[in-house]
């Protein structure tokens, strides 16, 4: 039986939604926890709230993975006198760990806010406002014919996507040479006597950010003692990351008939809506959560409309001066749908890795603290 520990759970949610991809202001990451601890039980929330909490424990799960953090600020004390404080040790005594995937996540290509986009059916989507654009390096390698194919799919985790294109390569073949000295133990060919072995050179884009672990992964699957590769910093722009999407409905709607829509599809009890309800809607902005800091980039991309929660009176008439459509769904409604995505993501990422012994399981007891 194979069982994750902490650090695994948090390395595949990191591939999920690299850290890195956070903004500054966040905390994403181990909130609470052993890294090293087994973990047997999963649970997923979006909050790490005391009822969530309580039910993670009671479920004997040893992981609670949330998108808002429990922890956003360095604390200078812990206190049960504060409810942060009892949460704090309440896990501890649990032997609950806390992981959050939060900014990170939003802004992840297959994120929240692409599962926001197709849920209120929205295509060709693009980020809002564009915080990072990945820096690319090109990973050569030279690797002999009968084991390319080892190499390759050892290497495409970590390989980036190219529009709509992954597992991108490219291979030539030809003739390596070496002369293993005394003390090698040669993959082929004989100590002190020139060898020639027929070769591929195989190449691939490779993320920045993941160029540690793809080296790891090229030393662990090539055949050869000492592989020979180059490494070539790039000027190319990589994929272009960000807050929010923007893209487009299949066919124009009234603003009324999608805010109508967006209710049903969100489960929101009821949502705000500014601008006339029969003006036609085609090109949509969005951002889950809270979103108002985006309305200027909305309007300057010639969005009708701007998707989003948390909308203050002052940001409303903003818009109206800005002739951009608002729809205020709610922070809850339009965040809550990651429970289930991380849920099934995470549970065919353990399998995939062999650790078909752990569970994960959404939380069903999260409840939008506002009523109507």
């Amino acid at each position: 039986m194979k069982i994750p520990k902490t650090a695994d759970i948090a390395g595949i949610i990191n591939k999920i939604a690299p850290v890195a991809l956070a903004e500054a202001w966040d905390n994403p990451g181990l909130q609470i926890g052993d890294p090293a601890a087994e973990v047997k039980r999963v649970m997923v929330a979006l909050d790490p709230t005391p009822d969530v909490i309580d039910s993670a424990i009671k479920a004997s799960c040893q992981l609670l993975v949330t998108h808002h953090p429990l922890i956003f600020k360095p604390l200078k004390s812990i206190s049960t006198a504060t409810v942060q404080g009892t949460l704090i040790q309440k896990a501890i005594k649990g032997g609950l760990s806390i992981l959050s995937l939060h900014t990170n996540y939003d802004i992840a290509r297959g994120g929240l806010n692409d599962l926001l986009a197709d849920k209120i059916g929205l295509s060709n989507c693009v980020p809002l406002k564009v915080t990072t654009t990945c820096e690319l390096v090109k990973l050569v390698v030279f690797v002999p014919v009968d084991h390319v194919e080892q190499l390759r799919s050892a290497l495409f985790p970590f390989a980036a996507t190219q529009g709509n294109y992954r597992d991108c390569s490219f291979a030539a073949g030809g003739v390596g040479t070496f002369t293993p000295l005394e003390g090698a133990e040669p993959f082929s060919g004989t100590v002190g006597v020139l060898a020639k072995a027929l070769e591929e050179r195989l190449e691939l884009l490779i993320l920045r950010r993941e160029l540690p672990r793809a080296v790891k992964a090229l030393l662990a699957a090539h055949p050869y003692e000492v592989p020979a590769f180059d490494l070539y910093p790039l000027l190319n722009e990589g994929e272009k990351l960000g807050l929010g999407r923007i893209g487009r409905l299949p066919e124009p709607l009234t603003l009324g008939e999608y805010a109508g829509q967006l209710r049903r599809v969100l489960s929101a009890p009821a949502l705000r809506y500014v601008g006339d309800p029969s003006a036609k809607i085609s090109k949509v902005a969005l951002c889950s959560g809270s979103g108002a800091s985006l309305l200027h980039d909305a309007a300057r991309s010639g969005a009708d409309l701007l998707v989003t929660g948390d909308i203050k009176y002052h940001e409303a008439r903003d818009a109206e001066d800005l002739g951009l459509a608002l729809i205020d769904a709610g922070h809850f409604p339009t965040e809550i749908i990651m429970v289930q995505e991380i849920t099934e993501r995470l549970g065919r990422a353990l399998v995939a890795a062999g650790y078909t012994d752990c569970q994960v399981k959404a939380c069903r007891t999260e409840t939008d603290p506002f009523r109507i």
